[in-house]
Formats: C-alpha cells, sequence, structure tokens
C-alpha cells in the first residue's frame, strides 16, 4: 500500500515524509496499486513527489500538499488525468508517460504548468492539445509514442516528399 511504501522510504532515508521535500517511491515492490488521500495529504513539504513504476490507476485529492511542483506518475495504470486542483497553483511539472490517457481534460486548472510530458499514451487526436490553452505557462511538451503523434509525423513526410 501507499502508506507501508512511505513507512519503508522513511526507514531507508532515515527522514519523516512530513517533513521531506523529496520523496521517491518508485518501482515499489509489491508495487503501490492504491494512493491514500490521507497519506498524500499528509506530505505538506514536498516539492517532489515520484510515484513512477507501479499499478497506480486513480488518483486522490492532493489537499494539503501546497507546495508539490514536481509530480511523477510515469509507468502505472492511468486511464485520465483527475484530482489535481489542490495542486494547481504550485505544480510545475506533470510526468505522466506511458500510461493510457486517452484525453487532456483535467489539466486546465495547473495554472502554473511549465512541464507535460505525456508521451507513450492514447491521446487519438491532435485537437487534444486544445485542451493546453489555459496552460499560459506552458513551454516543455513531449507527446510522442501518443496515436496522434504518428498521424501528424506521417502528414509532414507526406508534405516534405
Amino acid at each position: 500500500t501507499c502508506a507501508q511504501a512511505i513507512k519503508a522510504w522513511e526507514a531507508k532515508s532515515e527522514a519523516s515524509a512530513e517533513e521531506a521535500t523529496e520523496i521517491n517511491l518508485c518501482f515499489q515492490t509489491p508495487p503501490i496499486a492504491k494512493l491514500d488521500t490521507k497519506v498524500m495529504g499528509s506530505l505538506k513539504k514536498c516539492q517532489k513527489l515520484s510515484l513512477s513504476t507501479n499499478m497506480i490507476d486513480r488518483m486522490v485529492n492532493l489537499t494539503g500538499m501546497s507546495e508539490l511542483k514536481i509530480l511523477s506518475l510515469g509507468r502505472n495504470n492511468f486511464k485520465k488525468i483527475e484530482k489535481l486542483e489542490d495542486v494547481a497553483g504550485t505544480l510545475q511539472q506533470l510526468w505522466i508517460s506511458y500510461n493510457t490517457i486517452a484525453s487532456l481534460d483535467g489539466l486546465a486548472c495547473l495554472t502554473n504548468l511549465t512541464t507535460l510530458y505525456c508521451s507513450n499514451n492514447a491521446i487519438k487526436s491532435f485537437s487534444e492539445l486544445d485542451k493546453l490553452k489555459a496552460n499560459e505557462q506552458l513551454r516543455d511538451v513531449l507527446f510522442l509514442g501518443n496515436p496522434f503523434y504518428a498521424e501528424v509525423s506521417s502528414k509532414i513526410s507526406i508534405r516534405a516528399s
């Protein structure tokens, strides 16, 4: 569980998760399958949270994580982007590559988002990018490996020929 992973991290790092600014819970054994709202909310000073390479399929509210700047969720089982409103004012980087996300809904609230790594997901339509218009600070994006990317690349190749 998420709580067990936090306890193991605290034992290994000899630090309190509640006081830590960076927490790495990548590639846990056994993998984290479910996040816990209460546990996440206790990470009040966390600025970088890495949860990549687990089996998480659903986000929980991040109430209390008012300092979170970088959230790494790559290589999990997320199908959609949701419940990021509690970190909307602070989150600057979202790393969500290698999931099965098909839509960019859920990002408009992230007013300070500068970096979005969303490669190798299931985004089929180029029009999904229109949903990023609200993210005026967004400067660094990655969409390689999504179905729409292959379509756009082939059109560019045809035009160049």
